[in-house]
């Protein structure tokens, strides 16, 4: 019996410093954080998400995708993630706290998607510096009016007809006046594609595309596709705005009068991927400081 006793507390030590160790300090040292502010009181960062970014989080956990991805860009000495571009800094516990459900991850089947909305950035500046020839107007299509929002346009329709040849897309305006926040619009990114016609990467129109069949955009990707997020029907009047084009993939696009369109969950989950970015520099994660390198020695007589 008297050797039960120091057994006990033994036990009991574990527990008790395990619990402390792992969540009393921890919760004491970043448990009340808040966004990080300059000295006006702006920049802000990070922001509350919309709610459609909320949702997108649940469709993002009920599909398994943080069983394949992650969501933390380690250090430069605990990984070669930011030799690989998937994030300018380290991640910190700054950058999570608005996040409901926080996917870490712990395993990478895929690319880490911790930055995956700040990729598209690079691109869309280059969109216009090698455009893609515009489409030619629907049969029977009319043209938008004056003034008319380039959202409520179809992409087929996005470019007039003029005497001098068709002209550029209209730039597309901004959100509903009722919606939250900005939702990612596949109007906008069909005025940019590759040189073999598919979207820019990591679009909104380039996440609908991917989600539907990675391997239209990549033969060799071995993530499943999810066409029970998309809806195949039949084109009543104009083509909505929000259907997926398959340019430069005719095994994928539908046949004549019907289209793909995203379903509300789709698109949730689009812009929720499109919100991860962690480039905004932090003052506990720096940047790794790059070295230049060192001058060329003159050459020995």
């Amino acid at each position: 019996m008297k050797g039960l006793q120091p057994l006990f507390l033994g036990i009991f030590g574990i527990f008790a410093f395990s619990w402390l160790g792992m969540t009393v300090v921890p919760n004491l040292q970043i448990g009340s954080l808040n966004p990080q502010t300059d000295e006006d009181g702006g920049d802000v960062y990070p922001a509350p998400p919309s709610g459609m970014t909320l949702r997108g989080t649940q469709v993002y956990a009920a599909n398994g995708c943080v069983y394949c991805h992650s969501q933390q860009v380690r250090p430069d000495y605990g990984g070669s993630d930011l030799e690989r571009k998937w994030g300018e800094r380290r991640s910190a516990p700054r950058d999570y706290i608005f996040q409901p459900i926080v996917f870490l991850g712990e395993m990478r089947t895929g690319p880490d998607l911790a930055n995956v909305g700040h990729r598209s950035m690079p691109e869309a500046k280059g969109a216009n510096a090698s455009p893609a020839a515009p489409a030619t107007p629907a049969a029977g299509a009319a043209a938008p009016p004056a003034g008319a929002p380039a959202a409520a346009v179809s992409p087929a329709a996005s470019s007039v007809a003029s005497p001098a040849g068709p002209s550029a897309p209209a730039p597309a305006s901004g959100p509903a006046a009722n919606a939250p926040a900005p939702v990612p619009s596949l109007v906008a990114d069909n005025n940019g594609l590759t040189a073999d016609g598919k979207p820019l990467p990591y679009t909104a129109e380039w996440h609908h595309r991917h989600l539907y069949n990675a391997r239209s955009l990549s033969e060799d990707s071995n993530m499943p596709p999810y066409r029970f997020l998309y809806e195949k029907r039949r084109i009543t009047g104009a083509a909505s705005p929000d259907a997926i084009n398959f340019a430069g993939d005719p095994d994928e696009e539908p046949a004549a009068g019907w289209e793909i369109v995203p379903s509300y969950d789709a698109k949730c989950l689009v812009a929720y991927l499109m919100s991860r970015d962690q480039s905004h520099p932090l003052k506990e994660a720096k940047a790794p400081a790059t070295v230049a390198p060192a001058p060329a020695k003159e050459a020995q007589k």
